[in-house]
């Protein structure tokens, strides 16, 4: 059985997934691109019906190559206590697909995005939840200051963006052996 998955790098929200008998652009496209996108994203005004996959990946940076975020999903999926040595049917597996899908969007927690919920990362709540948290601690370090070493805990920071090839800044340093140095 093949699997096909839309994965918002940003939030790490899985926006689209499949499980089918084999894996073809035509399922790939009218299943793990379109629906997605219909439901994730805002129209552009110029896909159609004569709209290509390429242009489609292309306009909402979509990556056909295995990356590190979808891998972490799969990791995560595979190594699941529940996963199960062989599903009796693809229904099977479908069925246990939604259900981890529905867990990994909305309850498991990811340090790459402060400890939120994917969900709460591509809904825009992370914000608000952040500022309780900020709350809660500076209670219980209010209470007992010295359980923290007197250090003020914070809550981890919300990113800011995601890369999968960050891009970097060179500028000639005019170094004998040429080497370029990246920008701060």
């Amino acid at each position: 059985m093949a699997k096909i998955q839309a994965l918002d790098i940003f939030s790490r929200y899985i926006v689209g997934w499949m499980v089918a008998t084999k894996e073809t652009s035509e399922l790939a496209q009218a299943q793990a691109l379109r629906r997605p996108r219909d439901l994730h994203f805002p129209p552009t005004g110029h896909h159609g019906a004569g709209g290509t996959a390429r242009r489609l990946r292309s306009d909402l940076t979509i990556y056909r190559r295995i990356n590190p975020f979808s891998e972490a999903v799969n990791k995560t999926l595979k190594y699941c206590p529940a996963f199960p040595a062989r599903f009796g049917s693809i229904e099977d597996a479908r069925a246990f697909c939604a259900i981890f899908v529905e867990y990994y969007n909305h309850q498991h927690r990811h340090s790459g995005i402060g400890l939120h919920t994917p969900a709460s990362v591509h809904y825009g709540t992370a914000t608000q939840i952040r500022a309780a948290r900020v709350i809660t601690l500076d209670a219980a370090y209010a209470a007992n200051p010295a359980r923290f070493g007197n250090r003020r805990p914070s809550p981890p920071r919300l990113p800011t963006a995601a890369w999968i090839n960050k891009p970097t800044i060179h500028t000639d340093t005019g170094d004998d052996d040429g080497e370029a140095q990246k920008k701060s």
